[in-house]
């Protein structure tokens, strides 16, 4: 029986995932990446720690499930988005650290170019900030000797985490990143779908430093340095993955992912929607000549939150735990706003810190615990609210994975403060299950997406169950809570 490999190459860890005709997960693999972090608010990665990781993974995957390379159809690329390395095209080595998708320390280079904000986004669909990779490669090729120099020579290219990858794996022969990854740059004009040079020229990026833009769904070359002869065919960045692998095919269906952050995407079909209320709009994927787009909105503190009262609080002491805790508690009427970094969709205030409100004498671990996971629910209702504005229809329902989704408290009050059906599918690794989806419909593996549609399958439906005049209530006292929030700096 033949299989589809996809590559998970997170921001912590790197994963290999076998699946098979059914999209079954068959074995997985797993390894952890150090993040760096050599200055307040910079966050770096070893990019050859990396690679390494990412061939630990596919050998242990192999070994594990008793199969070789040749059992495998094809590979699917699934990576963390934003990420940058600048790498040597003589030796192939990278010049500096990879700089994470996290990292602040490119701000000072956003700030400089705030004045061209409004061209950008009309370009991009983004904001001009520190997150995106274009701010992080200038700030490589000044940090490094001759950096300039050696970019406007053609030593130097830059590629996000698929691009360095495929250049691995391929031995140096393919330079390549897909749509999905390259318009989270700030470099790629969503509209016309090319690299664009007042874009690189506005942030000075030499143009030759760029790699080959393809399509999600794409022949992206062989697994030259395993001696075989299976091809990379998908690659796609790894919240446009989890849309994929949540067969949100059609416009109007969306998705959240409750990791560290939220990442709610709404597919908008084939035409980019350009925000006005802080909203990213981004290429979903492209199969064929077909291009697909998205709006997102990003929450900063998701999961990150629970940790936190694990790590932190000492509240609870297993991420676990926080379920029957909350379930224990009277009463709400507390609201716990989680600002650790800031603020994301729609207020994207960097400077907002974390705030509790409404606390009593009476107040106890357990309404605490159930604040927190209430928080996440309210901030991803934020992020729907606008979606709904933006696109001017309701989500009637939506799809969710990640760690959190595990919470069954959580999910039925999202459902219930969203007014909206919450759909668990049985596999939970929805980015890797994408990849493998794109690559498998690229190679044949998978015959179109209505056959991925019909092999999909749920473990747990949420409806709402709250009346409307509760919900109006609770979240006016999250939106009171946010104003206050931001008014204390």
């Amino acid at each position: 029986m033949k299989y589809v490999l996809a590559i998970d190459q997170g921001t912590t860890s790197s994963r290999a995932m076998l699946f098979d005709k059914h999209g079954q997960p068959f074995q997985m693999a797993q390894r952890e990446v150090k993040c760096l972090f050599p200055n307040s608010g910079w966050v770096e990665a070893d990019a050859i720690a990396i690679w390494l990781s990412v061939m630990d993974v596919i050998n242990e995957v192999l070994v594990k499930a008793n199969i070789t390379i040749d059992d495998v159809s094809a590979v699917g690329l699934t990576n963390q988005r934003e990420t940058t390395i600048v790498w040597s095209k003589k030796t192939g080595m990278p010049v500096y650290n990879a700089i994470i998708w996290q990292s602040r320390q490119s701000a000072d280079i956003c700030d400089r170019l705030s004045d061209k904000k409004g061209l950008i986004h009309q370009k991009t669909g983004l904001l001009i900030n520190p997150y995106f990779s274009a701010s992080k490669v200038r700030f490589i090729l000044d940090h490094i000797e001759n950096g300039q120099e050696r970019a406007e020579s053609g030593e130097l290219l830059f590629g996000t985490i698929d691009s360095w990858i495929i250049y691995k794996m391929t031995n140096g022969k393919v330079h390549a990143t897909d749509v999905t990854n390259a318009s989270r740059t700030l470099l790629y004009n969503i509209k016309e779908m090319a690299w664009d040079k007042e874009l690189c020229d506005i942030f000075n990026i030499p143009m030759k430093m760029l790699p080959e833009v393809k399509p999600s769904a794409y022949d992206f070359g062989e697994m030259e340095f395993m001696k075989s002869n299976v091809h990379i065919t998908g690659v796609v960045g790894d919240q446009q993955a989890a849309l994929f692998g949540q067969t949100c095919f059609e416009e109007g269906e969306s998705k959240n992912t409750y990791g560290t952050g939220c990442f709610l995407l709404v597919n908008t079909g084939d035409k980019p929607v350009l925000s006005h209320n802080g909203l990213l709009t981004t290429v979903a994927w492209q199969i064929g000549d077909k291009v697909t787009y998205a709006l997102e909105g990003s929450v900063f503190i998701g999961g990150a939150v629970v940790q936190w009262l694990r790590d932190e609080m000492r509240l609870i002491h297993h991420s676990s735990d926080s379920e029957s805790v909350a379930l224990e508690s009277p009463t709400g009427g507390v609201y716990i706003v989680p600002a650790f970094t800031g603020l994301g969709t729609p207020y994207w205030d960097d400077d907002a810190r974390g705030a509790v409100f409404g606390l009593t004498r009476s107040t106890n671990r357990s309404q605490f615990v159930r604040a927190s996971l209430e928080s996440i629910a309210y901030q991803c209702k934020d992020v729907m609210e606008v979606i709904q504005k933006e696109t001017g229809k309701k989500i009637k329902s939506l799809k969710v994975d990640g760690g959190a989704t595990k919470n069954g408290y959580l999910m039925q009050f999202q459902s219930d403060i969203l007014g909206t059906v919450i759909k668990l599918p049985k596999c939970l690794e929805t980015t890797a299950l994408g990849a493998a989806y794109m690559a498998g419909l690229q190679c044949g593996f998978y015959q179109n997406l209505e056959s991925i549609r019909r092999i999909h399958e749920y473990q747990a439906i949420y409806e709402p169950k709250m009346d409307k005049k509760t919900v109006q209530g609770l979240y006016k006292g999250w939106k009171t809570a946010i104003k206050a929030t931001r008014m204390f700096k």
